[in-house]
């Protein structure tokens, strides 16, 4: 057995060996000393330092993961190239295949299943010489029934879905970055209430082998880190353009969308520290467009989603989940007539926005509807996140500085294919907000 698979963590069980620690002695450097969280930590790290870090990786899993439940299997896998990402290890959201670990899509009826080969993304993450440390958890199918994740701001309340597992992993620092996915608001809506970054790239930028589908239309890949530059840091290592950093107007709706007294609140108050910072903002009238082109990703969703998993409810039925047995009953019944006139509605919005964009290239909406809500029972509304997704577009989400209670993010989006310019507006507005609270916010052990 190599060193690699030496470490495995399952719901049952942690297996551990000293790897990690051994290579710190024989190098004479301590794993305490070694400890790093922020992404940017890992690549202003030496190669022997980030050698040495993996070792608090797993022992926070292990110290940690026993109560927020992140992971559904860490085993960490060599890289297969050499690359920018070397040694720097990562989590898989558990519906994105992984050959030799498990990958059981969420459902109790997959347990055991093992991925026969790495999808697209995962191949190109490891080329780059990143360790994949293991598979995350998320919903069942990646669609609503909670998995036994707890945010780790506060273990009572849900990380939000259906990426839940990666962005609570990134939040306790067990991991610097981690994969997840987007349907509606599978990746911006945890990351809001997990107060970490997250990135939701264009629509068909990145690679969906190997991914198991919901609504093929809107599928789309994404990625968890602390901070918006630790994002810009791992989008210019897999190789995209970085961009240039940009002063342009930016937009946000007014009147707002219907969001919780908390994150209105939250979102003004971010606005008032954006132009006390000197940007301009421009109120745009958006809401009623949001609010229809969440309906229509719904719309699409039941539709797709049904037609994907009509053979397995066929199989499975209930052992599904009530959640999916709706999904599928309800999108069947779903006409085509229907369904292509939603896909018209969403089509003829895209050129509007990109009028929009032309005026204002960066547009800020909330993130969520408002902080994680109590208990695991339900993974959060994503309808903030929704429209953009139908879009499209690439979108980000960045913790808003909130006096005291649970996180909060602000969601910019951008036209297709402008994500070197999100992502650099992101970092731009993070610095601008208040970079003091954010990286106090940081989950110590």
């Amino acid at each position: 057995m190599s060193s690699f698979e030496s470490h495995k963590i399952d719901r049952r069980t942690f297996l551990f060996t000293g790897f990690a620690a051994a290579m710190g002695a024989t190098m004479g450097v301590t794993s305490q000393k070694a400890l790093l969280e922020t992404l940017t930590q890992w690549f202003d790290a030496s190669r022997r330092t980030r050698e040495l870090a993996l070792q608090p990786c797993l022992d926070r899993i292990r110290d940690m993961d026993p109560s927020i439940h992140a992971w559904v299997q860490v085993l960490p896998q060599r890289p297969t190239g050499k690359g920018k990402l070397s040694a720097i290890p990562f989590g898989v959201k558990d519906i994105i295949e992984t050959r030799g670990l498990a990958t059981e899509y969420g459902s109790p009826i997959y347990k055991g299943r093992i991925g026969a080969a790495d999808a697209a993304i995962v191949r190109d993450l490891r080329q780059r010489e990143g360790i994949l440390l293991g598979k995350t958890q998320c919903t069942a199918f990646a669609y609503f029934t909670p998995p036994p994740t707890r945010n780790p701001r506060d273990l009572e309340h849900t990380p939000g879905g259906s990426s839940s597992g990666s962005p609570a992993a990134v939040a306790a620092g067990m991991v610097p970055f981690a994969l997840g996915t987007q349907t509606k608001g599978s990746g911006l809506r945890p990351a809001s209430f997990c107060g970490v970054t997250g990135f939701k790239a264009s629509y068909g930028l990145l690679p969906m082998e190997g991914v198991l589908p919901l609504a093929k239309s809107l599928d789309t890949l994404g990625f968890f880190t602390h901070t918006p530059a630790d994002m810009l840091l791992l989008w210019e290592s897999m190789g995209h353009s970085a961009g240039e950093t940009e002063d342009f107007a930016l937009g946000a709706p007014e009147p707002l969308p219907e969001v919780e007294p908390a994150m209105a609140t939250a979102f003004q108050n971010a606005l008032s520290l954006l132009r006390s910072a000197g940007a301009s903002i421009r109120s745009i009238d958006i809401a009623g467009m949001l609010a229809k082109l969440s309906d229509a990703a719904d719309t699409v969703t039941f539709y797709e989603g049904a037609r994907f998993h009509q053979q397995r409810f066929n199989e499975y039925g209930a052992r599904l989940g009530a959640e999916l047995v709706d999904l599928v009953q309800k999108g069947l019944q779903i006409s085509a007539e229907r369904y292509n006139e939603t896909v018209r509605y969403v089509d003829s919005c895209k050129p509007r926005f990109t009028e929009l964009f032309k005026a204002t290239p960066v547009i800020l909406t909330p993130a969520a509807v408002g902080p994680a809500p109590l208990g695991l029972a339900s993974t959060g509304d994503p309808r903030m996140n929704a429209p953009w997704t139908a879009l499209g577009t690439p979108a980000i989400s960045i913790p808003i500085p909130v006096a005291s209670g649970l996180p909060l993010g602000l969601q910019l989006a951008a036209d297709h294919g402008q994500d070197a310019r999100l992502l650099r507006s992101a970092v731009r507005l993070q610095r601008m907000l208040d970079p003091a609270w954010i990286s106090s916010h940081a989950i110590t052990a």
